[in-house]
């Protein structure tokens, strides 16, 4: 037995509640469970019980046995002066608070065994998703709920780490944004070293530079350590010469993170994804405006929809021809910056500004975008819970992590269903 699921057993009434009485046998009613507290003092604010004939108004505190009162030392502390109502699993002793008998509820031979075998099953069982032997009984209407509260919660903690980098920027959000996209083409294991590159290039050198394909690349290829070779390809020692001057120019501080090539494709050789990074520069100016005043997904996949210049149609590394394959961004390419920067930053911006429009934007991309594809997603098809889009998957994504892999199925709402099938 924990305290997390007597909490869990008061809070939603899972017990007989059949002519209750307390431990010193008065007739209990309870009127209101009040509210769960999750600051210190006890457990539940603001309950409403009677005993015998009296209504009292107050706080409920909630021990696995009765004797965790004196443990916990609450007999010194008034914030639980008022408590009106001692629910405990054992009652091992009696208790007195200012000389009287503090009322006790005894839930030990209340609780149905099922529940407690349920939930001792969701505690140890070794299956990565924990009640994936419960799905089955769940209709689909029973998860869309939960779902959006999911994906709204995954939003929210994006949008903590966007809003920190705000203040970074000095409340820039365009520089946000380029931050934002640089990092999200180093595909997972360049994404610390293209940040670090992006926030040594301004968005104001970027504008400077972005009618020139050349001088972009150089300055992103560059300053990512990518141009210190001695080179004998014309394109790429003129990139070098070109960047050597900007590097100059504006004083440029080159990353300390080396760009990785190992266990990657050659489509995401960071080489690649910086020469396409470029191209959306020049294409776009001043990215996160436009992204704000479109009005579909559609277009935002029309301006993410670039090819990288002509150089890299037979080139995947610097100086090292290959035959000729233009290097357009790919479309599961453009739903990741989708799903991972474009609705987290537009989401951010409404939950900053306090406009429901931006938010309501966010969350309707992210549900006409495709459904991801990942082993963790896999694992939720493989127990026949489907995704229609990535506003689903990034629920589950949320589901697992912090809920699934940390065993939190009584602060989950699939969790609660399972165990409420009794």
């Amino acid at each position: 037995m924990t305290e997390k699921l007597l909490h869990f057993i008061w809070q939603f009434q899972y017990f007989n509640k059949t002519a209750l009485t307390t431990t010193n046998g008065e007739q209990l009613t309870i009127i209101k469970t009040g509210t769960l507290n999750t600051n210190q003092g006890p457990d539940f604010l603001h309950a409403s019980v009677k005993i015998n004939n009296v209504t009292l108004v107050g706080n409920i505190e909630i021990h696995i046995n009765a004797s965790d009162w004196l443990k916990h030392q609450h007999q010194k502390d008034k914030n639980y002066d008022n408590v009106i109502l001692h629910i405990v699993w054992k009652n091992d002793k009696p208790l007195f608070v200012n000389n009287q008998l503090l009322p006790t509820l005894e839930l030990q031979n209340l609780v149905a065994k099922i529940l407690l075998d349920r939930y001792n099953n969701l505690m140890q069982t070794k299956d990565t998703i924990p009640c994936q032997k419960f799905l089955p009984a769940l209709s689909e209407i029973a998860w869309l709920p939960w779902k959006e509260r999911l994906a709204a919660e995954r939003l929210e903690s994006k949008s903590l780490r966007i809003l920190f980098l705000l203040q970074e920027s000095n409340h820039h959000w365009e520089e946000v944004f380029w931050w934002l996209i640089a990092a999200n083409f180093g595909i997972k294991i360049n994404v610390s070293c293209f940040e670090e590159m992006a926030k040594t290039i301004t968005v104001k050198i970027l504008a400077k530079h972005k009618n020139n394909i050349h001088q972009l690349e150089a300055l992103l290829l560059g300053q990512a350590n990518l141009l210190n070779n001695t080179f004998t390809d014309d394109y790429a020692k003129n990139l070098q010469k070109e960047y050597q001057f900007l590097q100059h120019k504006y004083k440029l501080q080159t990353v300390t993170e080396n760009v990785q090539f190992l266990r990657m494709r050659p489509a995401n050789f960071p080489t690649i994804r910086l020469a396409q990074l470029a191209m959306l520069i020049q294409n776009s100016s001043h990215l996160f405006s436009i992204i704000k005043e479109v009005k579909t997904v559609k277009e935002v996949r029309e301006m993410l929809s670039v090819t990288a210049s002509e150089y890299w149609n037979n080139h995947y590394i610097l100086a090292e021809e290959t035959s000729t394959h233009p290097k357009q961004l790919g479309n599961q390419m453009i739903d990741n910056i989708i799903i991972n920067t474009i609705v987290p930053i537009l989401f951010a911006y409404g939950l900053y500004n306090k406009d429901e429009v931006y938010k309501d934007k966010a969350i309707q991309w992210l549900q006409q975008t495709p459904a991801e594809k990942n082993t963790v997603i896999s694992k939720w098809v493989n127990v026949a819970i489907k995704s229609k889009s990535a506003f689903d998957t990034q629920a589950l994504l949320q589901l697992d992590k912090v809920y699934c892999k940390q065993l939190r199925c009584l602060e989950c709402a699939i969790g609660n269903k399972v165990l409420k099938i009794v």
